[in-house]
């Protein structure tokens, strides 16, 4: 009996890390120089948390500021070719002068988040060379 129970503690415990260590993997961080569009949304220059669910080119993509979503987009799953030193927003300069987040790469991984528009460009282009 108290083997089987060693073993349910154990499977259960196993589970938690498993859990918690794959939801960690989904969450970074992002600071902002200066104001930025984000899907139609102006966000402002300060300290971002980024968390997404969703794997490839189907990331659903949320900005918080504290508890607060400040912004949410459409997002795609990039490699990179080498691990990024940073935490860094690249951010696309518009005619007007505005400013659009376009990608987000983190620290440490060799994956980024390709952000809305540039998400959709990297679908359209591999759908073409298919």
């Amino acid at each position: 009996m108290k083997f089987s129970q060693l073993a349910k503690t154990m499977v259960l415990g196993l589970a938690l890390v498993l859990a918690t260590s794959a939801f960690a993997a989904n969450k970074g961080s992002l600071k902002v120089q200066e104001p930025i569009t984000v899907s139609g949304q102006q966000i402002p220059a300060g300290d971002y948390k980024v968390s997404w669910d969703g794997t490839g080119s189907n990331v659903e993509v949320s900005i918080l500021q504290g508890s607060k979503v400040v912004a949410k987009t459409t997002g795609r799953v990039v490699d990179l070719n080498q691990s990024s030193q940073y935490d860094s927003a690249v951010v696309k300069k518009n005619s007007d002068g505005s400013r659009t987040l376009a990608e987000i790469r983190f620290s440490g991984k060799k994956q980024a988040l390709a952000i809305g528009d540039a998400a959709a460009k990297m679908d359209a282009q591999e759908s073409s060379t298919k």
